[in-house]
């Protein structure tokens, strides 16, 4: 028995005549007539009499119609859960994701208002954290993904999809004199105020290495925990700062200008996700659009 036959024996009730029942299913008559006989052989009983052409429902055919119309009901509302699921109409209660600090001031809301545009019976939950701490809310199945700077090996139980890359950059303000320069050597920055990321992070402990080598001393000025403060602080002319050309281009609507940094360095981004945990569909548009995003903010770069 299947969802076909019982949609011909509702049809048939309604419409008494197998040729009428074919043009409103869009099949042939002889289609009709096949899948009646399959549904009265599945239930071995006779659900029609055949009178001179006409068929007239059994006493146990107006029985059984009332739970194919409850079953057939079912499936009508599960088509068209799918299909408010798959358009944003509906979805899971939230979809939880993990992003750095540096991208609450003008990247997430970016990438929220193209979300909530396609899916708007979906509810949110941002956690903006750093890459270990967003490694953990996805290990521990606390967030459906999270996007992040790719640090040597993952997590236990963590896939990451590269998404974006970057280099380093030395910002400076537009005016600063450094800004007259193609690129910006560790010796460049002697004596020069330093606005650096706090020094327990791998970045900083491979800048500070890069400095010791060069034999110039660092003059810090300011440490900070997010890109988006230390792009402020040079905006007002606190001072230099190194950072990933992948932050920087956030931040470009500031006055400040990025300049390579050598020697050279790159960094990875992805995004991170439980291993054997397929996103859903909300979910899944949600990384769509923070890809979408990225996108946007580094091009014409």
């Amino acid at each position: 028995m299947n969802i076909k036959q019982l949609e011909v024996l509702r049809t048939l009730l309604a419409t008494g005549s197998t040729i009428a029942t074919a043009k409103t299913m869009g099949l042939s008559q002889s289609g009709v007539s096949r899948l009646l006989q399959q549904l009265e052989a599945d239930l071995s009983m006779s659900l029609f009499v055949r009178d001179k052409g006409r068929l007239i429902p059994t006493p146990e055919a107006l029985l059984l119609a009332r739970d194919a119309e409850t079953i057939l009901l079912a499936v009508d509302r599960m088509s068209g859960h799918a299909e408010d699921l798959r358009s944003g109409a509906a979805g899971p209660e939230i979809v939880r994701v993990g992003l750095p600090s540096s991208m609450w001031e003008h990247f997430a809301p970016a990438m929220l208002a193209d979300y909530i545009s396609d899916f708007p019976g979906v509810r949110i939950e941002t956690f903006f954290e750093t890459t270990t701490a967003i490694n953990k809310l996805v290990e521990q199945r606390v967030i459906d993904f999270g996007f992040l700077r790719m640090e040597g090996e993952s997590g236990p139980g963590i896939e990451v999809e590269r998404v974006a890359t970057g280099e380093s950059v030395c910002v400076v303000p537009k005016d600063h004199p450094l800004a007259k320069l193609e690129e910006i050597t560790v010796r460049n920055l002697r004596d020069v105020p330093l606005i650096l990321i706090g020094r327990q992070r791998p970045n900083r402990m491979a800048l500070d290495q890069t400095f010791r080598r060069a034999g110039v001393k660092q003059i810090v000025k300011i440490e900070t925990h997010t890109n988006s403060s230390a792009c402020s602080y040079v905006a007002h002319g606190l001072g230099v700062t190194i950072i990933s050309s992948f932050y920087a281009n956030l931040y470009r609507h500031l006055p400040v200008v990025h300049r390579p940094f050598v020697p050279r360095a790159t960094q990875e981004f992805g995004l991170a996700r439980a291993v054997g945990t397929p996103l859903s569909i909300a979910a899944h548009a949600l990384s769509d659009a923070l890809k979408r995003q990225i996108r946007l903010s580094q091009k014409d770069i």
